[in-house]
């Protein structure tokens, strides 16, 4: 491998850029970032960071204008966890990256942060729980581990409107964080978020994102280092039905010496029109020796009309890495294990049921957080169902 040496990947049904579309000469670092709404055009779809995206429906939240939602926000955690409003600038972490992203930090007004103290462990997640009330609206969430402490912190969403919000996350030196983002607005909710984490010296982030339901959820995760020795997993899991669209931007920045990252996004569809979008940029940059990456997405098409897009980048700018990869595919369900199923005696229904599981049960075991973990398991159940009978009014 040579010392400066770009890799993206194109393909058909691995790497699918859509048909006819070109593989971007923009490297992932030069795009533009600013506070500033007005560096941000209003975009148009035609944008490589735009083109997968319903961006007509997004039109209200691109609107340089205060919010009219009224969202409510519970916090609670355990005893030493320090839960406050502060300033929107306050921490800075994160730079806007898009239009909206811009727009929700001007007009959100204030922040909460969620502060777990030094060397703390704690014994149970921290909860933050935003319902969106109607209209539309803006969110700030900062969550800060300080050096050497230990927790999770379980953000959920729900209720209703047009919900834009960014999300600053700060791993202290040596901390073990875990922070837990899901999404399952109802039918016609939006939710536009962008999740920017900071790594510290020798500590560990992961990040999950669990997409169940809304009408269009965009999540952007992005991911750097502060120090040598930083680890992070970035997992996620989405079930998109018909007339849904999630969509999953990850961009993981490489650069400090001896880091480590994992991507792992598995997500299904069911229903026309049902649609997921998964971009996974990963840089390393030239001063990133040591470095060790791998990203995977994997998509299971459960009916006809849906439709999965999944695009991994890579960038390697040195060649003195421990190892990096990527990979992606997309396909239905495996004839074979049906066959299998149903040749011990195990109905059609239940055998679909059984593959879907199987599908996703080792990445829900990775989550950590068995609260979590019920909870997905019940929602994909209960979208497996809708699907079967979806699947027998087609055939009837």
């Amino acid at each position: 491998m040579s010392a400066t040496e770009t890799l993206v990947a194109t393909g058909n049904q691995g790497h699918s850029h859509g048909p006819g579309s070109p593989v971007p000469l923009q490297a992932r670092s030069e795009r533009t970032t600013s506070y500033d709404v007005a560096d941000f055009p209003v975009p148009n779809g035609r944008e490589e960071e735009w083109r997968f995206t319903p961006v007509k429906a997004l039109k209200a939240l691109f609107e340089d204008a205060a919010g009219t939602e009224t969202v409510k926000v519970d916090a609670h955690g355990p005893d030493g966890v320090v839960i406050e409003t502060i300033a929107t600038d306050a921490v800075k972490a994160l730079t806007p990256q898009d239009r909206i992203a811009a727009v929700a930090w001007n007009h959100a007004g204030e922040a909460l942060a969620v502060r777990i103290p030094n060397d703390a462990e704690l014994t149970e997640p921290v909860h933050v729980n935003i319902a969106g009330l109607g209209g539309r609206g803006f969110g700030h969430l900062v969550i800060e581990a300080g050096r050497h402490s230990r927790g999770t912190v379980i953000v959920d969403h729900t209720g209703a409107g047009e919900y834009a919000a960014n999300v600053e996350i700060v791993v202290g030196d040596g901390a073990d964080l875990r922070v837990v983002s899901i999404q399952q607005g109802d039918t016609e909710s939006i939710h536009v978020g962008q999740h920017d984490a900071v790594v510290g010296r020798d500590a560990k982030l992961n990040h999950v994102a669990v997409t169940l339901g809304g009408k269009i959820v965009r999540l952007s995760t992005n991911v750097r280092y502060a120090g040598p020795g930083g680890d992070a997993e970035l997992l996620g899991v989405y079930f998109a039905e018909s007339g849904q669209h999630h969509e999953n931007r990850l961009f993981v920045d490489h650069e400090a010496i001896n880091c480590k990252s994992n991507v792992l996004y598995k997500g299904a569809l069911a229903g026309d029109h049902a649609r997921s979008v998964w971009i996974g940029d990963v840089l390393i940059r030239a001063a990133a020796e040591g470095t060790n990456t791998f990203e995977l997405n994997r998509n299971l098409v459960l009916t006809d009309g849906a439709r999965a897009d999944s695009v991994p980048n890579l960038e390697i700018e040195t060649g003195e890495i421990e190892g990096a990869g990527h990979a992606s595919a997309t396909g239905r369900f495996d004839d074979e294990q049906l066959f299998y199923l149903q040749a011990r005696g195990i109905p059609e229904d239940e055998a679909r049921r059984l593959v879907v599981s199987g599908f996703f049960n080792d990445i829900i075991g990775r989550i950590g957080v068995p609260e979590v973990a019920e909870r997905l398991h019940e929602v994909i159940e209960q979208k497996l169902a809708r699907t079967a009978a979806l699947t027998e009014a087609l055939k009837a």
